[in-house]
C-alpha cells in the first residue's frame, strides 16, 4: 500500500517574551489527512517532517529536540490519528505547534492537536454528562476504555497534559510534550555534537519531496498493477470527498506533480458551477498557491471533449516563494520561476454523465509521456466510477433518511404515571430499517404503545411500516382492544399481500409468462403492542399482546424478571388467528422492557445477545433504576457484547411506574 503524500504549511507567528526582552518563533505546522488506514503512518512522517524543518531553522527551542521527545511525539500522533481514523473514519485534521513560554524559567512545549468532523461524544455512565461549553476543554479524567479503546492511556502516559475540545461540527483531542533543556547554548561543532546531529537528522529527515520519477516502469507490468491497487483503494469508499483525496494521493507524485479534482454539483442544473474538491501537490508549500490559481481561473473543457486527455495552458502559481524569486529575476517571463511545465485535464464520467474533471501537471516537461497518459486516462476511468457510486450511496442514505423521518412519529406521547425512554439506532446500511415504534393517547383514559419489526429493509420494509403504524392508530382509536387490534391489522396485511400478489401475476402475463425478479419480500410483522390505563391508586393497568416479537420482561423492585406475554405467530402470515393478549398491572417501582430482535438477536461469533436469558440477567441488574437509565444500560450492554457495531436496528422501550 503506497505512503499517503501531506501537504504541510509552516506559519511563523509573533512568539511570548522570553526573559531578558527578547523575541521568539511560535511555529505551527498542519496537514489534513483521509480518514483511511494510511493515514497514521502519514502523520508520522508530518511530525518527524516538521521537527526536522524547525532544527534546520535554527529555533532555539529546537536545541532540546531528542530522540526521546521525537519518538514520543511520533507515538502520540500515532494513537490520536487511529483513534480519531477508528472512531470517526472523517478527515483528520493534524496540527503540531511549538510553544515557548518566557519568565524567570523559560520553557518551550510541543503541542499536538488531532481533529476530526464526526463530534458525537458517548455517554460515560448510567446518567449522560452535560455537553462541554464550546472551546472548553475536558482533560485529567481518563474516558472509559471501552468507549474510546486503550490509545489515550498511552496519550495520557506520555503527554505532560492532553484533554478534549468539543466545538460545533468538530472534536479536536490535544497533547502537550514538554522539550527539555530547549535553553541550552548551542553545542561547539566536535566530534559528539556531530554525532548527536547525524543522530537527529536519521530520525527527524523527511522524505524527499520529489524523487525523479522513472516512466518507463509503467511497462505492461507496471500499469496494471498501478490500476489494481487503484481500484482496490477507491472500492467501497462511500463519500465523494474522500474518494477525490485518495485519488490526488494516488496520482502525485507518481504520475504528476501536482493535479486538481473538480467534481460538478448534483442535482445543480447546467449552470451550476463545479467545486475544486482537492487540490494536491508534490511540493507542500505549492499546494495554497496552486489553489489559490485554479480558483481564479478553473478549467473548462470544450462541449466535445471525450475522456481521453485534453492539452490545457499551464496555470500561475501567484505567491509561491520559487515564483516570487522567479519575478523578481526575470518579470518577463510567462511563467515566474521557471516552473512551467505540461498539463493535461481529464473528464471524470459514470454512466455517460459528467462527474468533474482531472487536472493534473508535470513540471519542467514539455509534454507527459503517451504512456503515462493512457494510464491516467485508465485511471479517470476507474475514479469516475467510484465517485458514481459515493453518489448513488449518498442519494440512497438521503432517502433512507428522510423516509425514515416520516415513518416514524416526530414526538410520542407522555403517559400519567409512566415515565418512558426509548433507545432507536438503525443500522449503518444506507437503507431505510424495519423497526418502528409509537406511544399515542385514546379515548377513554387509554394509551398505547408499539414496538415493530418487519422482515427485511429497504422499500418493501417501509411500505409496511408505512401502512401498519396509522392503521395502528386508527383501530386503537376505535375503541378494539388489543387482541382485535392484531386480528384486523392481520387480515389488512394479508389483504394488501394478496393485491401484491395479484399485481405481480399481471406483471408476468405481461412478460410472456417469464417470472420476475423485482426483490419484492413476503410482508411479514413482529409487533408487540399494548395499552396502558392509569390506576386511582397509583400505577397503571397495562394489557399486552405479542405477534411474533421478542417478549417484554416485567421487572420487580427486588430484581425479579419475568416475561410479561405469551408468544404468537407473526402477522400477515395465517388467516383465522385468533390474538390473546395478557393483563397485568404496572406498580409503582416496576418496569416493563420491551425489545425487537436487534437487541435479542445481537451475535459475538455463536453467541446471541439473549442466550441463556442473557436480557433477563441485564434487566435484573436494573432495579431501582429510572426509565433513562435503565434503557442505556441495556443499550451499552448491547454495544458492548460484540467488538463489531450491531449489524440489525436496535430498538427498545421501557417504560417505569412512577
Amino acid at each position: 500500500m503506497a505512503p499517503v503524500p501531506l501537504q504541510r504549511d509552516t506559519v511563523q507567528r509573533p512568539g511570548t517574551t522570553r526573559a531578558g526582552g527578547a523575541h521568539g518563533p511560535r511555529l505551527a505546522s498542519r496537514t489534513s489527512l483521509p480518514g483511511i488506514p494510511l493515514a497514521p503512518s502519514a502523520a508520522r512522517r508530518f511530525v518527524r517532517a516538521a521537527l526536522a524543518e524547525w532544527t534546520g531553522l535554527g529555533v532555539p527551542a529546537a536545541v532540546g529536540f531528542s530522540d526521546r521527545l521525537a519518538d514520543d511525539a511520533v507515538t502520540v500522533t500515532n494513537e490520536l490519528v487511529t483513534n480519531a481514523v477508528v472512531h470517526a473514519g472523517t478527515t483528520v485534521d493534524l496540527v503540531l505547534r511549538l510553544e515557548e513560554e518566557g519568565g524567570d524559567e523559560p520553557s518551550a512545549a510541543l503541542v499536538l492537536e488531532v481533529t476530526d468532523h464526526h463530534p458525537a461524544r458517548p455517554v460515560s455512565g448510567d446518567e449522560p454528562d452535560p455537553a462541554p461549553e464550546p472551546g472548553r476543554a475536558v482533560a485529567g479524567e481518563l474516558p472509559d476504555p471501552a468507549e474510546y479503546g486503550r490509545g489515550l492511556q498511552l496519550v495520557a502516559t506520555l503527554a505532560d497534559s492532553w484533554g478534549i475540545t468539543y466545538r460545533t461540527g468538530l472534536k479536536t483531542v490535544w497533547a502537550r510534550l514538554p522539550v527539555d533543556d530547549w535553553s541550552a547554548p548551542p553545542a561547539p561543532p566536535d566530534g559528539e555534537a556531530l554525532r548527536r546531529g547525524l543522530r537527529a537528522a536519521e530520525i527527524l529527515a523527511p522524505a524527499a519531496r520529489r524523487t525523479e520519477r522513472d516512466d518507463a516502469v509503467w511497462d505492461s507490468r507496471g500499469a496494471p498493477a498501478f490500476l489494481a491497487e487503484a481500484s482496490d483503494l477507491l472500492a467501497g469508499q462511500l463519500d465523494e470527498d474522500l474518494v477525490a483525496a485518495i485519488a490526488g494521493q494516488l496520482l502525485v507524485p507518481r504520475l504528476a506533480d501536482w493535479c486538481a479534482i473538480w467534481l460538478e454539483t448534483e442535482g445543480g442544473g447546467p449552470a451550476a458551477e463545479p467545486r475544486l474538491a482537492r487540490v494536491w501537490h508534490s511540493d507542500e508549500t505549492g499546494a495554497e498557491p496552486l489553489r489559490t490559481a485554479l480558483e481564479r481561473a478553473p478549467v473548462t473543457l470544450p462541449a466535445g471533449a471525450g475522456s481521453g486527455p485534453v492539452p490545457v495552458p499551464w496555470p500561475a502559481h501567484p505567491g509561491h516563494p520559487a515564483e516570487q524569486a522567479g519575478e523578481a529575476e526575470d518579470s518577463a517571463s510567462p511563467h515566474p520561476g521557471g516552473r512551467d511545465g505540461a498539463a493535461l485535464a481529464f473528464r471524470i464520467t459514470a454512466g455517460g454523465r459528467m462527474l468533474g474533471t482531472v487536472l493534473v501537471g508535470r513540471e519542467g516537461d514539455a509534454q507527459v509521456p503517451e504512456a503515462v497518459s493512457s494510464l491516467i486516462e485508465d485511471f479517470v476511468r476507474r475514479l469516475g466510477l467510484a465517485v458514481g457510486a459515493a453518489r448513488a450511496y449518498t442519494r440512497q442514505a438521503t432517502i433512507s433518511r428522510i423516509l425514515q423521518r416520516g415513518l416514524l412519529p416526530s414526538k410520542v406521547a407522555d403517559i400519567p404515571g409512566v415515565t418512558s425512554s426509548l433507545v432507536y439506532e438503525p443500522s449503518d446500511d444506507g437503507v431505510v430499517g424495519g423497526d418502528f415504534y409509537d406511544i399515542f393517547p385514546c379515548p377513554g383514559d387509554r394509551w398505547c404503545f408499539v414496538l415493530g419489526d418487519v422482515q427485511g429493509s429497504g422499500p418493501e420494509a417501509a411500505v409496511v411500516t408505512g401502512l401498519a403504524r396509522p392503521w395502528l392508530r386508527l383501530l386503537s382509536r376505535e375503541g378494539f382492544g388489543v387482541g382485535e387490534v392484531l386480528d384486523r391489522l392481520n387480515r389488512l396485511l394479508l389483504d394488501d399481500a394478496m393485491e401484491a400478489a395479484e399485481a405481480a401475476a399481471l406483471m408476468v402475463a405481461a412478460a410472456g409468462g417469464q417470472q420476475l425478479h423485482d426483490g419484492t419480500q413476503s410482508r411479514f410483522l413482529s409487533l408487540l403492542y399494548g395499552e396502558v390505563v392509569p390506576l386511582p391508586d397509583g400505577g397503571v393497568r397495562c394489557t399486552v399482546a405479542s405477534a411474533g416479537h421478542p417478549l417484554p420482561l416485567l421487572l420487580r423492585p427486588d430484581g425479579s424478571v419475568r416475561p410479561a406475554a405469551e408468544p404468537q405467530v407473526l402477522l400477515g402470515v395465517v388467516e383465522d388467528v385468533a390474538y390473546e393478549s395478557q393483563v397485568f398491572d404496572l406498580e409503582p417501582g416496576d418496569t416493563l422492557l420491551c425489545v425487537t430482535d436487534g437487541v435479542t438477536e445481537r451475535r459475538s461469533g455463536p453467541l446471541m445477545f439473549d442466550d441463556g436469558d442473557g436480557l433477563a440477567r441485564v434487566l435484573a441488574g436494573c432495579a431501582g433504576l429510572p426509565a433513562e437509565a435503565t434503557a442505556e444500560k441495556i443499550r451499552r450492554a448491547v454495544h458492548e457484547f460484540a467488538e463489531r457495531p450491531p449489524d440489525d436496528d436496535v430498538a427498545l422501550l421501557v417504560l417505569h411506574a412512577d
